[in-house]
């Protein structure tokens, strides 16, 4: 007995060792905000109201443009807003590190009347003038984020079919950005294809564009959500475990709006017929943090979306993803007030 009891502990030391291990000692979450690059310049004044409800990061997204079926990256254009230009990113990272915030750049590509996940080419040639386009695109912010010491880069958001079919290419270009940035690099798979995607070994975090459809109902209970979260929970350990880095949900966020725990990407599109219904939102935010915030595999995420100073929003501030001046901001508080966790 005596035997048997000394080695089912030197299992139980091993097994914990193992399983701590595949995570950072420090499990403080990163409680950060997509703050929405403004049309005009800012100042101090609009991070303000995020150390109050306790973010510690912000992350900054400069979008680029693609035509539908086009090679071709455009950015840093004249008429962008002052937010998506190179010196408008400067300023914001400059601004953030006064106030203390930590901080994350997320180049984007907005395809008009498409999206980045369906992107696809016929011929080598056009993968080719794709991807030395996309890497002059990201390396122009990289090297603006090497040159502040920036946190965190993510090098790609929902690139469905580029990340699968082109691996070959993001694994050069992950290589290639380490020869000059220091800080922690990511890439952005969208929930649906977290999974298929092949490059996590070479990033520091698995990160997740995470709008997985919970339920469709038009106030779900907090009750419903945490249930529904389950399966996704067991999916998420899965792969965390399998490559040993913890999972950073690179955007996170719910409309307030009816239905908002369901089906994002279709609920976008009808914004304007939908009923406001803060109490939904709330309700969503909450459930998420009650069930990812005891995961250790979880390194928190950055919350989709902040319009600093009110700007940038797109006609429906009082329905969009952002908590700011709802009742959702104080659950956001709430959690981003929690203790660190050791």
């Amino acid at each position: 007995m005596k035997l048997f009891i000394s080695i089912l502990l030197i299992f139980n030391f091993v097994y914990t060792s193992e399983t701590k291990s595949i995570y950072k000692e420090d499990l403080q979450k990163i409680k950060g905000i997509t703050v929405v690059a403004p049309p005009k310049s800012i100042g101090a004044s609009a991070f303000n109201k995020l150390r109050d409800i306790h973010a510690e990061w912000v992350s900054f997204v400069p979008y680029g443009f693609s035509k539908k079926g086009s090679p071709e990256v455009r950015y840093n254009l004249e008429w962008q807003w002052w937010g998506e230009k190179i010196s408008g990113v400067e300023t914001c990272i400059l601004e953030a590190k006064k106030q203390g915030l930590k901080v994350m750049v997320k180049p984007q590509v907005f395809i008009g009347d498409g999206w980045v996940g369906d992107m696809d080419f016929a011929t080598e040639a056009q993968w080719k003038s794709w991807e030395t386009s996309y890497k002059k695109f990201i390396f122009d912010y990289l090297n603006l984020a090497a040159k502040h010491q920036v946190e965190m880069f993510c090098i790609g958001t929902e690139y469905n079919i580029s990340v699968v079919k082109r691996e070959k290419f993001w694994r050069q270009l992950i290589a290639d950005a380490r020869k000059v940035y220091q800080g922690q690099i990511t890439y952005s798979a969208n929930w649906d294809n977290f999974e298929k995607t092949k490059i996590w070994n070479d990033l520091d975090y698995i990160g997740i564009s995470s709008y997985f459809p919970l339920s469709d109902a038009k106030n779900p209970t907090l009750g419903l959500l945490v249930k529904e979260w389950k399966p996704i929970v067991r999916r998420l350990k899965s792969i965390a475990t399998s490559h040993k880095k913890q999972i950073l949900f690179t955007e996170y966020g719910y409309m307030s709006v009816d239905g908002c725990a369901g089906k994002a990407w279709e609920i976008e599109k009808s914004i304007d017929k939908l009923r406001i219904n803060n109490t939904a939102q709330s309700t969503a935010y909450d459930a998420l943090w009650t069930v990812m915030n005891k995961e250790d595999f979880w390194a928190g995420g950055f919350l989709w979306k902040w319009f600093p100073d009110g700007m940038g929003h797109e006609g429906y501030p009082e329905k969009d993803y952002t908590p700011q001046d709802k009742p959702a901001e104080l659950i956001i508080k709430k959690w981003f007030n929690q203790p660190i966790r050791k």
